[in-house]
């Protein structure tokens, strides 16, 4: 099919291989220097565009394609505080297509169906409280992850005992440390440390006074994602409105 790309960084780049070697044609790379050609016969042609910037454009980006009937596959986050009530009404009112996941990897699939499971499970004991840790490079703009947001959100959805997530620990890009995983009962903390250039680890434990449980997935390179988000992009071709990772991996 026809992509276009949407994002020209680390992941843009490992997209259009990953999806040139699938057979796909990439027929517009748009990035922050050529930004008009949203508005070019070549870009309009495109089946599916993806998406990976930053939470401060992606919103408009979806405009942008959108107004050419555009589909777009999206791992951006950081912006779904301000837009998503937009964004859902586009999908479902206007007719537009948005595949939108905070992670593409398989993996953090499986991760994800094993979290809601355990989460259920450990809704009949009480004695466990739970907590999160997140370890990204130190490029990543936003805290928490998206990734540890939908996680976090997914065991509140399963867990009486816990009613929103808050913002942990914070190990910052220079160094700095802020805040604490000494939160109300009904609180769930995120930690969240920047380090090197860690692709992603998200760590979920549960811990009493007799034992501690812990998961963890922890992404070896960015390839996991690129190649979620080019199946993501498969699927889209033939699927409408708003679209996520629990349509395309159904656990």
């Amino acid at each position: 099919m026809k992509i276009a790309l949407i994002g020209y960084g680390k992941m843009g780049h490992m997209i259009e291989e990953i999806a040139r070697d699938r057979g796909h044609e990439i027929v517009s790379i748009i990035d922050v220097n050529n930004i008009n050609d949203f508005d070019s016969p070549a870009f309009a042609s495109a089946d599916v565009a993806i998406e990976f910037t930053n939470p401060t454009a992606a919103y408009d980006n979806y405009k942008r394609a959108f107004a050419h009937n555009v589909k777009v596959v999206s791992g951006s986050t950081g912006w779904m505080q301000d837009h998503k009530a937009d964004v859902e009404r586009l999908c479902n009112e206007e007719g537009q297509t948005l595949f939108w996941a905070s992670n593409f990897s398989i993996g953090v699939a499986i991760f994800s169906a094993v979290n809601r499971y355990l989460a259920k499970i450990m809704n009949k004991f009480p004695q466990y409280d739970v907590q999160m840790e997140e370890v990204h490079h130190v490029h990543k703009l936003d805290a928490p992850s998206g990734t540890a947001i939908t996680l976090a959100e997914e065991i509140i959805d399963n867990l009486d005992r816990k009613d929103k997530w808050v913002k942990g620990f914070q190990h910052a890009a220079d160094g700095t440390e802020s805040g604490s995983n000494d939160v109300a009962a009904d609180e769930l903390p995120i930690a969240s440390i920047r380090r090197d250039e860690v692709p992603g680890i998200h760590s979920i434990s549960y811990d009493s006074d007799a034992d501690k449980i812990t998961i963890t997935h922890d992404a070896h390179s960015r390839k996991g994602f690129a190649l979620g988000a080019v199946l993501a992009a498969e699927y889209t071709q033939n699927h409408h409105g708003l679209l996520t990772t629990s349509d395309l991996f159904q656990f």
